[in-house]
């Protein structure tokens, strides 16, 4: 194993890190984002669309981007582009301007996003082993710490800007710094045909079913301090811990998913993962008290995190080049991202916001049908690939 391998996956890893953290800084904080602008529920689902519609936007002209480009050039922009963006979001002065904000953050992690997986699937490939559920275990370190600085933030008295900012600010350099260590993927001429041609249908599958956790996913990190907060009572310090409890448990799940996707095979893991997903979902709607809730939310990380990691693993592996699958299968589960928090924002209008959280007990449900479609046996799918040559500067990083 060369130095510049080991150095790609730390700075894979290091990338899903910092973009958890800076996601989940400004969800954690989205109560204390309604107090400062005086939002009602119905806005803020009008915000976390702007965000979504700007994610999903990039998400769908990244097939052809990232034939053309690699992962390492979409990286090295989106990357600061995004630390920037949540620096806009922090200091929006009012609604129009908080809406422009977010449109771009969420353009700019769009980019991320479906670069990063395609670096991680770049990685894995290079390894010749699963690895994709650990990179996404540093999302999920991101997400943890985001929830700590947001639950100190608040007892500290730090305001929404302030807090938000500064986790902005910060990530900016690293994510410069960690533009050196990504690994080159195939040259354009290799995989602008992948780009251009119709997926295979097993992509669209893993794309269906990424929308499905995705909606899930959305729906406890935008609207699980709320429900907290004002259906269950919750002080706000308390509200905020919900999402880190979520993300601890998506945490310790992705951590040995690697090993077993080896014993139990993709199909088996998800569909255990979409049952227990709506098992433990129900139980957070039922609970009589915030911390029966808060503790049934790490539960429901630990059914729901490995999903995303195996889908994405899987369709970076259905063509030659990693990319353009990942980028097709990441917009389709994100449209769910986009869509699930939304509709909880109009139902919660309309009815209430625990009645319009019963959706994530419906879409474990799906998880678990859809993947019974999935091939029985487990394919071999990841499979050693050479480490791509590098410039001398680049072996020097």
């Amino acid at each position: 194993m060369t130095r510049d391998l080991r150095n790609a996956r730390y700075g894979a890893v290091l990338t899903f890190v910092l973009a958890g953290l800076m996601v989940g800084t400004m969800t954690v904080r989205i109560p204390s984002l309604t107090d400062k602008l005086a939002l009602s529920e119905s806005a803020v689902g009008a915000i976390l669309l702007a965000w979504g519609l700007g994610a999903l936007l990039t998400m769908q002209s990244m097939r052809r981007i990232m034939a053309r480009a690699g992962s390492r050039t979409v990286l090295r922009i989106g990357g600061p582009l995004t630390a920037l963006g949540l620096v806009a979001v922090a200091f929006a002065p009012d609604l129009p301007w908080l809406m422009v904000a977010v449109a771009f953050f969420g353009m700019a992690f769009g980019m991320v996003d479906v670069a990063m997986n395609a670096q991680g699937s770049t990685v894995e490939q290079a390894y010749g082993r699963p690895l994709m559920n650990g990179m996404h275990a540093g999302w999920c370190v991101g997400a943890i710490s985001a929830g700590a600085l947001g639950s100190v933030s608040i007892a500290l008295g730090l305001s929404f800007t302030a807090n938000v900012a500064l986790v902005g600010l910060a990530s900016l350099p690293v994510m410069v710094v960690l533009g050196r260590a990504y690994l080159p993927e195939a040259p354009a001429a290799e995989t602008t045909a992948t780009a251009r041609r119709r997926m295979p249908p097993i992509v669209y599958l893993l794309g269906a079913i990424m929308f499905f956790a995705f909606m899930v996913e959305g729906t406890v990190a935008d609207w699980n301090g709320l429900y907290m907060r004002n259906e269950l009572g919750a002080p706000e310090a308390l509200a905020a811990l919900g999402y880190p409890v979520f993300e601890a448990g998506m945490l310790i799940a992705r951590l040995i998913g690697d090993r077993l996707r080896t014993r139990f095979g993709v199909r088996g893991m998800l569909t255990v993962s979409g049952v227990a997903t709506a098992g433990f979902f129900a139980v957070v709607l039922l609970a009589p008290a915030a911390l029966v809730a808060v503790f049934a939310m790490f539960f429901v990380g630990l059914g729901v995190a490995t999903i995303s990691p195996l889908t994405l693993s899987l369709a970076g592996t259905v063509t030659d080049a990693p990319g353009p699958a990942i980028a097709q299968a990441g917009a389709m589960g994100y449209a769910g991202l986009l869509l699930g928090p939304v509709v909880i924002g109009f139902l919660s209008d309309a009815t209430s916001l625990r009645a319009a959280l019963g959706i994530g007990v419906v879409l474990g449900v799906l998880i678990a049908l859809a993947s019974r479609l999935l091939p029985s046996a487990e394919p071999a799918l990841v499979n050693r690939l050479p480490l791509p040559d590098r410039q001398p500067a680049e072996v020097a990083a």
